[in-house]
């Protein structure tokens, strides 16, 4: 399956999720009506009175719960007892650890997320949250970080990155809602039991309560039985999948597999100890967390998941293994040296004119489904930005000047202006700071590197407080149209910036799974192809005929006369929040759409591709680069 295949399957199982909790909790309703009548005897308003009661509290704590985890990925990271990843860490581990989920993120397109280590946990394990790429935080033990080797390390997280770009994150933050929802009957009952209890009290009214209390928590713990039933079937499925996806990205199962020996052949495995609310987050977690099988188990048994990498692998051989660990435990830093797994050489770039053939299926292909070329070239690209811009990234005081000289012009008189609308905003400092940062260091970057650049600063800016946030945007905007001419690629690359930083600012913002139809949006899809094709085409027959072509791959049966907007990419303001929300499938056509017109010349060079790539991520599609 492709992305969106993917995204199409995670919205139904998301609707079947919903729908089989459903009816869940009409059981608990009829259970606790059954208990009612058999009490005080029936009549339609203690029917209807039990009922609401019931939803009220089912409902109310899932809403409380998912509120609770509107921010993101970061609290559930925090309340696992995750420790941020400094930057500028001096721990090898940690270093190696930020340079592996910097490259897999560089090879997806998306934003570098925020990475967390669990540092009580001796076991192997780790795992994604949020609800899109802009909020999500990728979590480790230390066990992990101290147990792998590198190329084990970019097996486990380029399966968490499975759950970043595939739409699980956001299904798995509804689980834990809907399962805490379910679990309030059983809470209230057992509270009130305790309380009684501890009351001391022994007359009729009392026993009546501790009664019904009773009764509500058996109520509510059969809805949690058959909660977890459903919330581990999803999990298996999710966690089959997201195997499957990282060993097509590396290209390799060595290191996929040898996470897994060493989950069971370790004593540690891969259970979480410090923290007793594992269970809430176990559908999330890279291994079993909390040790449940059989109908509760939300991972597949090891040795499946082993052999579906190495068919010949036989459990005797984990035995083996584990006699052998026993005595001298696996040293990741110790076996890369062994293994020779050092960082690639960094190779040539392309120059900025070099042009390549693209095909819409190619394109659809590689959307959120990087390859190991991709890696490779993300190791390229990493080790072109150099350690300079590694550094201007990762500091919280150079940050924004150094995204916002991305979007500063090459002509003085422009570039005043822009420092001009920065000064303004943000003051003359991070102006005349963002001028330096341009001429020395950003005015011959390869245009590869714009968006990885991008995207390696996107956590530290993250960072910054929201006033500032707001006033960084304010100021990329006010400098795309500091010369009265925007350049498609400088209004995407500022639009990308404001989607990514309002959607990290307010994660429950991103709508996931859209579920709109392309022929309710023919006006849109036309502005935004009639603008693509204009960019791209300087004679007008050229870009009417890319035009038409694209449109004749989304709207077949329908005929949109070609009518470049005057205001060029400014008319795409209004069309991004309505395609965003296409189907999952309707969005695959869409994407075809804007490749078939862009690459209607038979070539796209390296600008275009970076367009296209731009384009994609506003629309949530990312890309790798280096189409």
């Amino acid at each position: 399956m492709n992305f969106f295949e993917h995204q199409a399957q995670a919205r139904r199982v998301s609707t079947r999720l919903m729908l089989l909790f459903g009816v869940a909790v009409l059981g608990m309703v009829l259970g606790v009506n059954v208990v009612v009548v058999f009490a005080i005897g029936y009549s339609p308003g203690t029917a209807a009175f039990a009922s609401l009661a019931t939803l009220a509290v089912v409902g109310l704590g899932s809403l409380f719960r998912i509120a609770s985890l509107r921010g993101g990925g970061e609290p559930v990271a925090l309340q696992m007892g995750g420790v941020p990843v400094p930057e500028d860490t001096a721990d090898l581990n940690l270093r190696r650890l930020r340079n592996v989920v910097e490259e897999i993120a560089i090879a997806a397109g998306v934003p570098v997320p925020k990475v967390y280590v669990l540092e009580h946990e001796a076991a192997i394990n780790a795992f994604a949250a949020g609800y899109s790429p802009a909020d999500a935080v990728v979590a480790v033990t230390r066990g992990a970080l101290e147990r792998l080797n590198r190329d084990e390390l970019q097996g486990v997280i380029a399966h968490e990155f499975s759950h970043i770009l595939n739409g699980d994150m956001r299904l798995n933050i509804r689980l834990i809602g809907v399962l805490f929802g379910i679990m309030m009957l059983a809470l209230i009952g057992r509270k009130v039991l305790i309380y009684g209890r501890l009351g001391g009290r022994n007359n009729r009214g009392t026993a009546a309560v501790l009664m019904a209390a009773l009764v509500a928590m058996l109520i509510g713990y059969i809805g949690l039985f058959f909660g977890r039933m459903i919330k581990a079937g999803v999990s298996r499925t999710r966690e089959r999948l997201a195997d499957a996806s990282a060993v097509q990205f590396t290209r390799q199962t060595a290191g996929l597999a040898g996470a897994l020996k060493k989950i069971g052949g370790l004593h540690e495995g891969s259970t979480l100890t410090q923290r007793g609310d594992a269970e809430e987050v176990s559908h999330m977690l890279f291994g079993d967390g909390v040790g449940f099988s059989g109908l509760f188990a939300t991972h597949p048994k090891l040795i499946e998941r082993i052999q579906a990498l190495e068919p010949n692998f036989r459990a005797e051989q984990l035995e083996g293994l584990s006699r052998q660990w026993q005595s001298a435990p696996p040293n990741g830093l110790e076996e890369d040296v062994q293994l020779g797994l050092a960082p690639h050489p960094v190779s040539a770039l392309s120059p900025g004119t070099s042009e390549h053939a693209v095909t819409a299926p190619m394109v659809v292909s590689q959307v959120a489904h990087p390859s190991a070329d991709d890696y490779r070239r993300a190791d390229d690209i990493a080790g072109h930005l150099g350690e300079e811009l590694h550094r201007l990234a990762a500091r919280r005081d150079t940050v924004m000047p150094l995204l916002l000289g991305l979007l500063m012009d090459g002509r003085d008189e422009i570039a005043d202006k822009q420092v001009f609308e920065i000064a303004a905003r943000l003051g003359k400092v991070a102006a005349e700071q963002a001028r330096h940062l341009r001429q020395q260091h950003l005015a011959d970057l390869h245009p590869v590197l714009r968006l990885p650049l991008a995207s390696i600063a996107f956590p530290v800016l993250r960072l910054r407080p929201r006033p500032e946030l707001e006033l960084f945007l304010d100021a990329a905007n006010a400098m795309v149209y500091a010369d009265g001419k925007v350049s498609l690629f400088e209004y995407c690359l500022s639009r990308l910036l404001t989607v990514q930083v309002r959607e990290s600012l307010d994660p429950g913002r991103y709508a996931g799974f859209g579920r709109s139809k392309p022929h309710r949006l023919k006006a849109e899809i036309a502005t935004l192809l009639a603008v693509v094709a204009q960019a791209g085409h300087a004679e007008p027959a050229a870009a009417q005929h890319a035009y038409l072509a694209g449109l004749q791959r989304v709207l077949p049966n329908d005929h949109i006369a070609y009518a470049p907007p005057t205001g060029g990419a400014q008319a795409l303001d209004d069309v991004w929040v309505p395609l965003d929300a296409l189907d999952p499938l309707a969005k695959q056509l869409l994407v075809e759409a804007i490749t078939v017109s862009i690459s209607h010349d038979g070539k796209v060079n390296v600008a275009e591709a970076e367009l296209l790539r731009t384009i994609c991520g506003v629309l949530h599609c990312p890309l790798p680069p280096v189409l």
